[in-house]
């Protein structure tokens, strides 16, 4: 019991130091370019109305359709210990086997390069 007090007691002070630090310690050295948003490569201090290349949102949404897909996978070394883990890997060879499907789709469509 003691032990947990010591332990809460010294993760407040650290934490409470910390903070102070960071508060107290501001960055010394602010100029315009550093304290302006960044955007994607955007300009923020430009006309929001200028054409952007729709490549950019392309490539970062089927990026994003293969990672959630792919985050599917993740349980699989677990859902081997199932006592009937057949029915399981095959669904998880078919993800596998659609995902490839898509990539090979994409690259056959010039989707993954990014100039023309």
């Amino acid at each position: 019991m003691i032990n947990l007090i010591i332990t809460l007691i010294t993760n407040s002070l650290l934490a409470t130091i910390i903070i102070m630090i960071a508060f107290w310690l501001p960055q010394l050295y602010l100029y315009l370019e550093k304290s302006s948003p960044y955007e994607c490569g955007f300009d923020p201090l430009g006309s929001a109305r200028l054409p952007f290349s729709m490549k950019f949102f392309l490539v970062a949404i089927t990026f994003l359709l293969f990672d959630l897909e792919i985050a599917l996978l993740l349980p699989l070394p677990w859902a081997v210990q199932l006592p009937s883990p057949f029915v399981t890997l095959i669904l998880s060879y078919c993800l596998i086997m659609l995902l490839t499907a898509g990539l090979a789709y994409e690259w056959i469509q010039k989707g993954l390069e990014w100039t023309e």
